[in-house]
């Protein structure tokens, strides 16, 4: 593939990913037909030669080894960056790793628990920089999620996602990335435990003017009602795990099973982002069902990632 191929698929060149939000309806259908291209090819040597640093603070399976692999099969190298190992781990300013790291890398991927910690990398980097997750977005995880929609959907148009469970990270991209797109979206959550208000905000505002509905709600049922996606996440996630008890009582009425999902369309797909806990927030029945594709999902990871490289990197 040459540059004139490559930008017919994508239009974005040398762009951090940091949240949707920074992206336009068109720059995400190309990243997702970006994505559906190296699926069916995944040997193009578009980062020949190029580095990529991957900073994790959190423990990481599918994103370490997609964004590994992901490399490695567009022909360039990945580096395993961990604090424990960097001057950052004993207090170099985030300032001077971001100048430097550009000095040696093409590119840096970070995982964090502060997004704050992501723009501030951003800020100083003279590359790219991706958010491979923070405690506030996860828009590497909403893109594989669309793409493992539109995949088994055939189209994302008219369709209604739904999310139960903790107002998360996951949750943020994931509205996000169907606000961009024009999808309907509804979220019931425990009472304490909604969206951050400014995000839900302005991804409602993005949603009403690409024609497309908005709806939260404490109510599972109603949420989960004519659904085509059946979304959820694990309910303490990283960070929050000494809330444990507190959350597992909050979310007891929460769990995804096949008596809720019978409020959903006959065909409709379910969605983790995994890990998961069978028997807390989704029945085993349900995650090893038939209308579970959590491992088309994970695996879309490696496609959309490579399309999210090989569209930053120069």
């Amino acid at each position: 593939m040459n540059q004139k191929e490559k930008a017919s698929l994508v239009p974005i060149t040398g762009r951090d990913m940091l949240t949707l939000f920074d992206y336009s309806t068109e720059e995400i259908k190309g990243l997702l037909r970006f994505a559906a291209y190296l699926k069916k090819n995944p040997y193009e040597p578009l980062l020949q030669g190029k580095s990529l640093g991957m900073i994790f603070e959190n423990a990481s399976t599918r994103t370490r080894v997609s964004f590994e692999v992901g490399m490695t099969q567009l022909g360039g190298h990945a580096l395993f960056l961990s604090p424990r190992d960097m001057q950052i781990g004993r207090g170099e300013p985030i300032k001077d790793t971001a100048k430097v790291l550009s000095r040696f890398l093409d590119a840096i991927m970070i995982r964090t628990n502060s997004h704050e910690k992501v723009a501030e990398l951003s800020e100083h980097a003279s590359i790219p920089v991706i958010n491979a997750l923070t405690d506030s977005y996860h828009p590497c995880q909403a893109l594989a999620d669309m793409l493992t929609i539109e995949e088994h959907k055939g189209s994302l148009d008219n369709l209604k996602v739904t999310y139960v469970g903790d107002g998360n990270n996951v949750a943020h991209s994931l509205f996000i990335a169907c606000a961009k797109l024009g999808l309907d979206f509804s979220i019931a959550t425990p009472e304490g435990y909604e969206p951050d208000d400014k995000i839900w905000e302005r991804a409602k505002k993005i949603a009403e003017d690409n024609g497309a509905t908005f709806t939260l709600t404490h109510d599972p049922v109603e949420t989960v009602t004519d659904a085509d996606v059946v979304y959820t996440d694990v309910w303490a996630s990283m960070g929050y795990e000494e809330e444990q008890e507190k959350r597992m009582k909050a979310f007891q009425n929460y769990q995804i099973t096949n008596d809720l999902c019978s409020h959903a369309k006959d065909d409709y797909l379910f969605l983790h982002c995994l890990p998961a806990h069978r028997g807390e927030e989704v029945a085993a029945e349900v995650i090893d069902g038939p209308h579970s594709v959590v491992y088309d999902e994970a695996e879309n990871r490696l496609h959309v990632q490579k399309a999210i490289l090989a569209s930053v990197i120069q």
